[in-house]
């Protein structure tokens, strides 16, 4: 058994796996939503539309003719995939639609478009139930889906980290204080559920 101390997804180490020589065919179309894409390490994944396929590792290589080198969370990207000794990777993106996307904010000259979570606590509600939709550590931000409506509430890892919650997953179960920010629904509070 290899002692890998590199991340893995579904216990296979996806990091260097571009280019790998092991493609049997030219591919076969795929689209999907990006689901995280992490910079450091070049890749990321996209989950494809059709469930057949799972997750779809998207390295930065085949992204550098479309003149980048990541991509944000929530991009679709049509693309051809091949099937590799770990699952599906992407050989070459077809188009790529960041309409969706869920680009960092952009922030304003010593924090003059930044909201401070606390102070909004005031003006929210009582606690509802939530689910983690996704989470990006390394952008220090995610979104909840409220319950009720399955509306999108913005959540920051500083209102995580108060509330003495270090990670979250997709589809974790939470409980929220939330209040109507300047750009939607925002998590003021959060805590596990139960």
């Amino acid at each position: 058994m290899r002692n890998d101390p590199q991340p893995a997804f579904g216990g296979r180490n996806w990091e260097g796996a571009a280019l790998d020589a092991t493609a049997e065919s030219d591919g076969v179309p795929v689209s999907g939503t990006l689901k995280w894409f992490d910079v450091t390490r070049g890749f990321g994944f996209i989950v494809a539309d059709d469930p057949s396929f799972g997750d779809v590792l998207i390295h930065f290589s085949i992204l550098q003719p479309h003149g980048r080198r990541s991509l944000p969370e929530g991009a679709r990207v049509d693309c051809l995939a091949v099937l590799r000794e770990r699952g599906f990777q992407a050989s070459e993106i077809m188009s790529i639609d960041l309409s969706d996307a869920v680009e960092p904010p952009v922030r304003g000259r010593q924090g003059e478009d930044r909201v401070d979570p606390a102070a909004l606590i005031d003006g929210a509600g009582p606690f509802e139930p939530v689910t983690v939709k996704w989470f990006n550590r390394l952008k220090g931000y995610g979104f909840l889906v409220r319950g009720a409506d399955s509306a999108d509430i913005f959540v920051h890892m500083e209102t995580l980290r108060r509330a003495g919650i270090g990670e979250v997953e997709p589809d974790q179960p939470l409980r929220a204080r939330i209040v109507e920010g300047r750009k939607g629904p925002l998590a003021v509070m959060v805590e596990k559920e139960g």
